[in-house]
Protein backbone atom coordinates (compact mmCIF):
# COMPACT_ATOMS: atom_id res chain seq x y z
CA UNK A 1 0.00 0.00 0.00
CA UNK A 2 1.36 3.48 -1.23
CA UNK A 3 2.15 6.10 1.76
CA UNK A 4 -0.99 8.84 1.49
CA UNK A 5 0.11 12.51 1.35
CA UNK A 6 -0.73 13.25 5.03
CA UNK A 7 1.11 9.91 6.07
CA UNK A 8 4.32 11.42 4.30
CA UNK A 9 4.11 14.70 5.57
CA UNK A 10 3.83 13.26 9.24
CA UNK A 11 6.61 11.27 8.83
CA UNK A 12 8.73 14.34 7.46
CA UNK A 13 8.22 15.80 10.42
CA UNK A 14 8.92 13.15 12.89
CA UNK A 15 12.81 13.17 14.03
CA UNK A 16 14.61 11.10 14.80
CA UNK A 17 18.66 10.08 15.16
CA UNK A 18 21.36 9.21 12.88
CA UNK A 19 24.63 7.46 14.01
CA UNK A 20 27.97 8.49 11.87
CA UNK A 21 29.87 5.19 10.50
CA UNK A 22 32.08 6.73 8.06
CA UNK A 23 33.51 10.43 7.76
CA UNK A 24 35.86 11.73 5.14
CA UNK A 25 37.22 15.08 3.24
CA UNK A 26 36.62 14.78 -0.43
CA UNK A 27 38.04 18.65 -1.16
CA UNK A 28 39.64 20.68 1.00
CA UNK A 29 36.23 22.65 1.46
CA UNK A 30 33.70 19.88 2.19
CA UNK A 31 32.83 16.95 4.73
CA UNK A 32 31.27 13.41 3.51
CA UNK A 33 29.01 11.93 6.03
CA UNK A 34 27.52 8.45 5.91
CA UNK A 35 25.42 7.56 8.53
CA UNK A 36 22.87 4.75 9.74
CA UNK A 37 19.36 6.49 10.86
CA UNK A 38 16.89 4.72 12.95
CA UNK A 39 13.87 3.90 11.74
CA UNK A 40 14.95 4.89 8.51
CA UNK A 41 12.58 5.21 5.31
CA UNK A 42 13.50 4.79 1.64
CA UNK A 43 13.88 7.93 -0.29
CA UNK A 44 14.06 9.12 -3.54
CA UNK A 45 16.67 10.56 -5.25
CA UNK A 46 16.18 14.73 -5.07
CA UNK A 47 15.55 14.39 -1.01
CA UNK A 48 17.28 16.29 1.30
CA UNK A 49 17.55 15.47 5.59
CA UNK A 50 17.75 18.10 8.52
CA UNK A 51 20.15 17.41 10.90
CA UNK A 52 20.38 19.07 14.30
CA UNK A 53 22.97 20.22 16.82
CA UNK A 54 21.88 20.04 20.56
CA UNK A 55 23.99 21.72 22.75
CA UNK A 56 24.27 21.19 27.05
CA UNK A 57 21.98 24.18 27.05
CA UNK A 58 19.28 23.07 24.89
CA UNK A 59 19.90 25.36 21.98
CA UNK A 60 19.89 23.78 18.89
CA UNK A 61 21.13 24.88 15.39
CA UNK A 62 19.84 23.18 12.23
CA UNK A 63 20.31 22.52 8.58
CA UNK A 64 19.00 20.73 5.44
CA UNK A 65 21.51 18.72 3.62
CA UNK A 66 20.54 16.36 0.16
CA UNK A 67 21.22 13.00 0.02
CA UNK A 68 24.14 11.68 -1.61
CA UNK A 69 23.17 8.12 -1.79
CA UNK A 70 20.99 5.49 -3.53
CA UNK A 71 18.00 4.18 -1.74
CA UNK A 72 19.57 0.93 -1.74
CA UNK A 73 22.38 1.44 0.10
CA UNK A 74 22.30 0.80 3.87
CA UNK A 75 23.97 4.23 4.77
CA UNK A 76 22.72 7.50 4.07
CA UNK A 77 24.94 9.58 2.73
CA UNK A 78 26.15 13.59 2.34
CA UNK A 79 28.57 16.09 1.09
CA UNK A 80 28.75 18.88 3.32
CA UNK A 81 30.68 22.03 2.32
CA UNK A 82 32.00 23.55 5.41
CA UNK A 83 31.35 27.25 5.56
CA UNK A 84 33.39 30.03 7.34
CA UNK A 85 31.31 30.61 10.52
CA UNK A 86 29.06 27.81 9.33
CA UNK A 87 27.31 27.07 12.87
CA UNK A 88 26.38 23.79 11.69
CA UNK A 89 28.73 23.09 9.02
CA UNK A 90 31.93 23.79 11.14
CA UNK A 91 30.53 21.21 13.29
CA UNK A 92 30.22 18.63 10.81
CA UNK A 93 33.78 19.32 9.65
CA UNK A 94 35.99 19.47 12.53
CA UNK A 95 34.20 18.46 15.20
CA UNK A 96 31.88 15.30 14.83
CA UNK A 97 33.25 12.15 15.35
CA UNK A 98 32.80 8.37 13.81
CA UNK A 99 30.21 7.30 16.23
CA UNK A 100 28.37 10.55 17.24
CA UNK A 101 24.73 10.06 17.48
CA UNK A 102 23.10 13.29 15.33
CA UNK A 103 19.30 14.09 15.62
CA UNK A 104 17.63 13.78 11.91
CA UNK A 105 14.36 14.33 10.30
CA UNK A 106 13.37 13.00 6.86
CA UNK A 107 13.62 12.23 3.95
CA UNK A 108 12.32 15.61 3.05
CA UNK A 109 10.95 16.90 -0.36
CA UNK A 110 8.42 16.01 -3.18
CA UNK A 111 8.91 18.53 -5.85
CA UNK A 112 12.89 18.66 -6.29
CA UNK A 113 13.05 14.96 -6.87
CA UNK A 114 13.24 12.42 -9.90
CA UNK A 115 10.65 9.38 -10.87
CA UNK A 116 13.64 7.56 -12.57
CA UNK A 117 11.48 7.33 -15.65
CA UNK A 118 10.67 10.92 -16.87
CA UNK A 119 14.01 11.56 -19.18
CA UNK A 120 15.68 14.90 -17.61
CA UNK A 121 18.91 16.47 -17.50
CA UNK A 122 20.73 18.11 -13.96
CA UNK A 123 22.78 20.99 -14.33
CA UNK A 124 24.66 21.67 -11.17
CA UNK A 125 27.50 23.31 -9.58
CA UNK A 126 29.71 22.85 -6.50
CA UNK A 127 28.03 20.98 -3.66
CA UNK A 128 24.91 21.17 -5.47
CA UNK A 129 25.98 17.96 -7.56
CA UNK A 130 24.75 15.91 -4.19
CA UNK A 131 21.05 15.32 -5.56
CA UNK A 132 22.10 14.56 -9.09
CA UNK A 133 25.18 11.91 -7.95
CA UNK A 134 21.83 10.39 -6.12
CA UNK A 135 19.72 10.58 -9.33
CA UNK A 136 22.49 8.87 -11.77
CA UNK A 137 23.65 6.46 -8.64
CA UNK A 138 19.00 5.17 -8.74
CA UNK A 139 19.31 5.26 -12.66
CA UNK A 140 22.84 3.22 -12.70
CA UNK A 141 20.89 0.37 -10.09
CA UNK A 142 17.85 0.34 -12.56
CA UNK A 143 19.70 0.30 -15.64
CA UNK A 144 17.93 3.92 -16.48
CA UNK A 145 21.21 5.82 -17.21
CA UNK A 146 20.19 6.92 -20.58
CA UNK A 147 17.08 8.72 -19.05
CA UNK A 148 19.84 10.80 -17.20
CA UNK A 149 21.73 13.52 -18.08
CA UNK A 150 24.20 15.86 -15.62
CA UNK A 151 26.27 18.27 -16.59
CA UNK A 152 28.48 19.15 -13.51
CA UNK A 153 30.21 22.74 -13.30
CA UNK A 154 32.82 23.51 -11.13
CA UNK A 155 36.53 25.42 -10.25
CA UNK A 156 38.61 22.61 -11.04
CA UNK A 157 38.61 18.66 -10.72
CA UNK A 158 40.53 18.85 -7.64
CA UNK A 159 37.61 21.12 -5.92
CA UNK A 160 34.10 19.14 -7.34
CA UNK A 161 33.05 16.11 -4.83
CA UNK A 162 32.48 12.81 -6.76
CA UNK A 163 34.33 14.23 -10.24
CA UNK A 164 35.25 10.92 -11.18
CA UNK A 165 32.31 8.86 -10.60
CA UNK A 166 30.30 11.32 -12.55
CA UNK A 167 32.91 11.10 -15.16
CA UNK A 168 32.84 7.17 -15.22
CA UNK A 169 28.73 7.72 -15.55
CA UNK A 170 29.20 10.05 -18.64
CA UNK A 171 28.67 13.73 -17.50
CA UNK A 172 29.70 15.92 -18.81
CA UNK A 173 31.88 18.34 -16.53
CA UNK A 174 32.97 21.73 -17.11
CA UNK A 175 35.92 23.61 -15.15
CA UNK A 176 35.63 27.32 -14.53
CA UNK A 177 39.42 27.85 -13.34
CA UNK A 178 40.77 25.05 -15.02
CA UNK A 179 41.77 24.18 -18.87
CA UNK A 180 42.11 20.54 -18.94
CA UNK A 181 42.64 20.57 -22.81
CA UNK A 182 39.04 19.09 -23.78
CA UNK A 183 37.46 22.68 -23.15
CA UNK A 184 38.68 25.62 -22.13
CA UNK A 185 37.78 26.80 -19.03
CA UNK A 186 34.79 28.88 -18.51
CA UNK A 187 30.79 27.65 -17.79
CA UNK A 188 28.87 25.56 -19.98
CA UNK A 189 27.89 27.47 -22.69
CA UNK A 190 24.09 27.20 -24.97
CA UNK A 191 25.80 25.40 -27.97
CA UNK A 192 27.21 23.04 -25.43
CA UNK A 193 23.83 22.09 -23.60
CA UNK A 194 21.31 22.12 -26.26
CA UNK A 195 22.26 18.44 -28.03
CA UNK A 196 22.51 17.27 -24.24
CA UNK A 197 18.30 18.64 -23.97
CA UNK A 198 17.06 16.34 -27.06
CA UNK A 199 14.68 14.09 -25.80
CA UNK A 200 14.18 15.42 -21.88
CA UNK A 201 11.33 16.94 -20.37
CA UNK A 202 12.51 17.90 -16.66
CA UNK A 203 16.36 19.87 -16.03
CA UNK A 204 16.71 20.10 -12.69
CA UNK A 205 19.14 22.87 -11.22
CA UNK A 206 21.23 22.91 -7.79
CA UNK A 207 23.67 24.83 -6.60
CA UNK A 208 24.13 28.55 -4.92
CA UNK A 209 21.93 31.22 -5.52
CA UNK A 210 24.46 32.98 -7.85
CA UNK A 211 25.01 29.59 -10.00
CA UNK A 212 21.59 28.58 -9.63
CA UNK A 213 20.37 31.98 -11.01
CA UNK A 214 22.70 31.36 -14.01
CA UNK A 215 21.76 27.72 -14.47
CA UNK A 216 18.36 28.94 -15.41
CA UNK A 217 18.70 31.49 -17.35
CA UNK A 218 21.01 29.42 -19.37
CA UNK A 219 18.10 26.29 -19.31
CA UNK A 220 15.75 29.58 -20.69
CA UNK A 221 18.70 30.48 -24.21
CA UNK A 222 18.46 26.74 -24.85
CA UNK A 223 14.80 27.10 -25.24
CA UNK A 224 13.74 24.90 -21.79
CA UNK A 225 9.69 26.13 -20.49
CA UNK A 226 10.20 28.02 -17.71
CA UNK A 227 7.87 25.09 -16.11
CA UNK A 228 10.07 22.40 -16.71
CA UNK A 229 13.17 23.41 -14.90
CA UNK A 230 13.20 23.17 -10.99
CA UNK A 231 15.55 24.36 -8.96
CA UNK A 232 17.26 23.95 -5.67
CA UNK A 233 19.68 26.82 -4.39
CA UNK A 234 21.40 27.43 -1.42
CA UNK A 235 22.78 30.53 0.28
CA UNK A 236 26.20 30.76 2.98
CA UNK A 237 23.88 29.48 6.09
CA UNK A 238 24.66 26.22 6.40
Amino acid sequence: MSESIDDVRALETTWTTGRIIEKDHPTPTTVRLRMHVEDRRRHRPGQHYLIRLRAPDDYTAQRSYSIASDEDDPLVEFLIERLPDGEVSEFLADVAEVGDVLEMRGPIGRWFTWDTTTPALCLVGGTGVVPAVAMARAARRLGRSSLLRVVAVGRSPEELAYAEELARAGATLAWTRTDTGERPAGPPTVDELTPLLTGTELAFVCGSARFAAFAEGLLLDCGVQPGAIRVERFGPSG
